[in-house]
């Protein structure tokens, strides 16, 4: 799937979340969203990474950013691994790939000379008029919310 770049317009998402409700980017329309897509709750990358969202939130909420993660895995394992780890912002069940898809986070990926279809770490930033803001694909999980924090003028 092509990646979104800035200037194109988010596409839709609507997913069932860990807050019991169903997260629609139409229903954030008018704040700035944090969209970011990890591949498993749970590894230890993905935890590094949901831990640093978690600890930066206040200060991306100062800025006026709202976080939402979004998987593959099932709503119960997200809604665990939110327990487990404290994480107050919506995780996003997404089991059949489809906003993964449009979003540009699901595609080839390799690791480790194997290649294989799955999450490419990535996070997507859009605007409060749905346009998207900033777009990095193939992040790592260990400092990528500093480096976002720094892009977005935060730090």
């Amino acid at each position: 799937m092509p990646r979104l770049t800035v200037g194109d317009p988010a596409p839709a998402l609507s997913l069932p979340s860990t807050t019991g409700d169903r997260v629609s980017l139409k229903d954030l329309r008018g704040r700035s969203v944090v969209v970011y897509f990890y591949p498993a709750a749970g590894t230890p990358g993905c935890t590094k990474q949901a831990c640093d969202f978690r600890d930066s939130l206040a200060s991306l909420t100062a800025a006026g950013y709202e976080v939402i993660g979004v998987s593959p895995d099932p709503l119960e394992k997200l809604t665990a691994f939110a327990e487990q780890e404290g994480l107050t912002f919506p995780l996003l069940s997404d089991p059949d790939h489809e906003t993964l898809e449009a979003w540009g986070a699901w595609g080839e990926k390799t690791n480790y000379g194997r290649t294989y279809t799955g999450v490419i770490r990535s996070t997507v930033v859009v605007d409060p008029q749905g346009t998207v803001a900033l777009a990095q694909y193939n992040v790592r999980a260990t400092g990528h919310v500093a480096k976002l924090r720094r892009d977005l003028g935060i730090d």
